[in-house]
């Protein structure tokens, strides 16, 4: 890999990392709903690390998780509850950012934040590899 792959996957998990904090942030201040979107764009970010290291580009944020999916779980490279973790960030993101009169109770958001923290740790760690 060369020094602009290197510091392209850099700076996506310093992304997802700040991201983590800003849902940790807005979870302490009761913001619930935002700090799911938060926890599922550390996810998303830690995700796009993964395709520098593959040379992949895609733009479409499902294409993203479809791919982690084929290439990272179904090949066995990660545990299927990431996939399950990322599935699900994506979804409370959506029903959160587009739903009329959605909520999502602390217990929830803390759960999803905590599942992308794990999820962005692994990823990290596998591209230390």
């Amino acid at each position: 890999m060369n020094e602009r792959e290197n510091d392209l996957i850099k700076y996506r998990l310093e992304q997802a990392y700040e991201s983590i904090e800003s849902a940790w942030i807005l979870f302490d201040n009761e913001k619930y709903r935002s700090s799911v979107n938060r926890a599922y764009y550390g996810m998303f970010y830690a995700v796009l690390a993964l395709l520098v290291k593959t040379s992949d580009s895609l733009s479409r944020r499902s294409g993203v998780i479809s791919y982690f999916d084929r290439e990272f779980v179904k090949k066995g490279i990660f545990n299927k509850d990431l996939s399950r973790w990322f599935h699900q960030a994506y979804d409370f993101r959506q029903r959160a950012d587009y739903t009329e009169m959605f909520s999502i109770t602390s217990e929830r958001a803390k759960e999803i934040i905590k599942n992308a923290e794990y999820f962005i740790q692994q990823i990290q760690m596998h591209l230390m590899q």
